[in-house]
């Protein structure tokens, strides 16, 4: 069985989506409708724009996204999904390559969602970081030993690297904790703000409206979502889960594990880098995975 995942935010590079747009009249149609529906010419930063353009969060996320659907799109009938995840922002882009939602739907409501997160990320300095080399109870334990702070587990990614996300001093003390419990690496990230922690309830509330009055439907394959690394079909609950999303853990090992179990043996990566893969392999390194390509 296939499964297909799409990246997140960090994924981004410039010239991301230019051979596509050269080899594909229908990824030029659908980057020229993506321009129109933001307002400006996405497709330029994209293209020609520097690693500091692509990091602007009204940038990151839809090109991201762009580049993962339109790819899904251009492949045609090659884009055959026994089952789809998305990492954190990929969430949006699966959902569209799986037929939930539309191309301008979703593109809408990744724009708002990126919005909304950099407002969040105004209101209280933020931020994140990777921690290697530690069980997954032990990062828990020491984040909930930190009373004074807000800091809690972000993204379960493979075994033995766990983002955590909180307020900077949070971070400072936890990596300084972490360390001292034997952690290989605890690595500050170049982020905006603490992704998917309680810091992210104001864009919560704003998105949820946005995905309110949306429309969702039942998509071709199930969707393995973050909150949950569990397969759903059922559009009120992709909506929920959707909006937990922002200020849940992202589940990624548990969501791999899940898929592996449930017969996945290909992963499919559909966007920009290789990241995904190599998360993949960690987790099982029995397992293919590779990039989708378009050969044009």
């Amino acid at each position: 069985m296939k499964a297909y995942v799409f990246p997140g935010q960090g994924a981004q590079y410039p010239g991301m989506g230019k051979d596509l747009y050269e080899k594909s009249s229908l990824a030029r149609d659908l980057f020229s409708k993506a321009n129109s529906i933001l307002g400006y010419k996405i497709t330029e930063i994209m293209f020609e724009g520097t690693e500091e353009d692509l990091r602007q969060t009204k940038v990151t996320q839809p090109a991201i996204f762009l580049h993962s659907v339109i790819l899904a799109r251009v492949l045609g009938g090659e884009f055959k999904p026994d089952m789809v995840a998305g990492h954190s922002l990929g969430e949006f882009s699966a959902l569209v390559a799986n037929k939930v939602l539309s191309f301008e739907d979703g593109l809408r409501l990744v724009y708002a969602r990126a919005m909304a997160m950099q407002k969040a990320c105004e209101l209280k300095p933020s931020t994140m970081a990777a921690i290697l080399g530690l069980d997954d109870a032990t990062v828990e334990k020491i984040c909930r030993s930190i009373t004074e702070e807000i800091v809690v587990p972000a993204n379960y990614n493979s075994p033995g690297q766990l983002v955590i996300s909180g307020t900077v001093k949070g971070i400072e003390i936890a990596c300084e904790k972490l360390k001292e419990a034997g952690a290989k690496r605890a690595l500050p990230l170049k982020v905006g703000g603490a992704f998917h922690s309680p810091l992210m309830e104001p864009a919560r509330v704003e998105l949820a409206e946005a995905i309110a009055a949306t429309e969702f439907n039942e998509g071709i394959c199930p969707i393995y979502q973050n909150v949950t690394g569990q397969p759903v079909k059922d559009p009120e609950i992709i909506k929920a889960n959707l909006i937990k999303q922002l200020t849940a853990p992202v589940r990624w090992t548990q969501t791999m594990e899940n898929m592996i179990a449930d017969g996945a043996r290909t992963f499919i990566e559909v966007g920009p880098g290789t990241v995904l893969q190599g998360l993949v392999k960690k987790v099982n390194k029995d397992i293919e995975a590779y990039s989708a390509e378009f050969k044009g």
